[in-house]
């Protein structure tokens, strides 16, 4: 494959990064409801076909396009002065964004015949619980994520290929949406908070930007094979 096609196909993956992103913000804006404090309103709202919509195009969509646009970033940072630290940052991400779909299709597929059984009258059905290694996995994910996606910013950051301040927003965006956002939300109300969607917009933005300006200095770049042995 030359060059040209390399590029296209790196181009591609950082829109698709800038996409999910954007979907994931649209799917974190309308928290749920408390299911303890609330039962009855949070299985109307996890049965509701917009929830299993917004699941299956922001959490478990979104977290495919991220896997690719991850790909990409790295890719494009490959040849780069920080060629290492962005492969590994992209490992790490993908990583932790692949753990992440377990407890994403469980949210998806799971969760919704759950507050369909309470609403038919099965109120015992509330009484599930999931097995400790789902939280396991979450929380690995989540950690292997976040840890990636800081460590994806400061490779932008230093790059001297993408805006570095692309990479500072990034950094920013990852930790407004993944301590002040899923971490606070989960050991505060169960849910989503504003701080999730805030954080998934600034990563949409500083990806966006990366989007723009990479394919543009890409074509001024060397070729692959001559940056690799620069």
């Amino acid at each position: 494959m030359n060059s040209q096609n390399i590029s296209r196909w790196i181009r591609a993956g950082l829109w698709a990064l800038a996409v999910s992103w954007l979907v994931t913000a649209w799917a974190t804006l309308e928290p749920q409801p408390d299911q303890e404090k609330d039962p009855e309103a949070w299985a109307r709202f996890v049965s509701s076909g917009s929830y299993q919509l917004s699941h299956l195009l922001g959490s478990t969509g979104g977290t495919v396009l991220a896997i690719f646009g991850a790909l990409a970033l790295g890719c494009c940072l490959a040849n780069s002065r920080v060629g290492r630290l962005a492969l590994a940052a992209m490992v790490t991400t993908v990583a932790g964004t692949a753990w992440l779909m377990v407890p994403a299709v469980i949210s998806t597929f799971a969760t919704p015949a759950i507050g369909k059984a309470y609403l038919g009258g099965n109120q015992e059905v509330m009484q599930l619980e999931f097995p400790g290694s789902m939280t396991g996995a979450f929380l690995v994910g989540l950690l292997l994520a976040f840890l990636g996606n800081v460590l994806l910013g400061i490779a932008v950051w230093h790059s001297h290929v993408l805006p570095r301040w692309a990479g500072a927003v990034w950094v920013t965006g990852a930790v407004v949406f993944y301590v002040l956002g899923v971490v606070l939300g989960q050991s505060t109300t169960g849910s989503s908070l504003p701080t999730q969607t805030a954080g998934a917009v600034l990563m949409a933005v500083a990806a966006c930007w990366v989007a723009w300006s990479g394919p543009r200095q890409s074509t001024s770049a060397p070729d692959l094979t001559a940056a690799g042995t620069a």
